[in-house]
């Protein structure tokens, strides 16, 4: 090993025990053991009244604590969701796979009980405002007109009817 390489390490090393200290300290509760540039970057926003903290209850009734920017969209905040809630499965209980896709076919978000449908909209048009709660609702995807055509329910019960002869 080279003294360079030995400095770079040795310099690692300080800047993670400097971190892992200041990470320790009760004021920054907030920052992940683990930050991102862009978890710092929504905290020092949240500071400066650029971001909002929104709490997210979910189904079995505890809640999670996010940090979202002013301009965020229902998509950013489904993201940042995901990644929060991936984040505790995997330091609670090791790796567990969550199927998003069936979570937001089945669940929907919702403020003061409005279901927040659009990914494209801003949070901060559909009602979300700093400290507002937003928690997951049953959400039924309406096909059509909400019922089969009579067309299908005939076939059905005429196959029914074959099956049973």
């Amino acid at each position: 090993m080279e003294s360079g390489d030995y400095d770079v390490e040795t310099k690692r090393e300080k800047l993670k025990s400097v971190l892992s200290h200041l990470l320790a300290d009760p004021i920054l509760a907030d920052v992940p053991r683990n930050p991102t540039l862009s978890d710092v970057v929504t905290l020092v926003s949240l500071e400066k009244g650029s971001a909002m903290r929104l709490s997210v209850v979910k189904l079995d009734g505890s809640s999670l604590d996010v940090a979202v920017m002013n301009s965020a969209t229902l998509k950013d905040l489904k993201l940042l969701i995901k990644k929060k809630v991936n984040e505790a499965e995997q330091a609670n209980m090791g790796h567990r796979h969550i199927s998003w896709k069936h979570v937001w076919s089945n669940f929907c978000l919702a403020c003061n009980n409005e279901k927040l449908l659009d990914d494209n909209a801003l949070l901060q048009d559909v009602g979300i405002r700093n400290n507002s709660q937003v928690t997951f609702m049953p959400y039924v995807m309406k096909k059509g007109r909400g019922r089969h055509s009579k067309r299908k329910k005939h076939r059905l019960f005429r196959s029914l009817h074959k099956t049973s002869s």
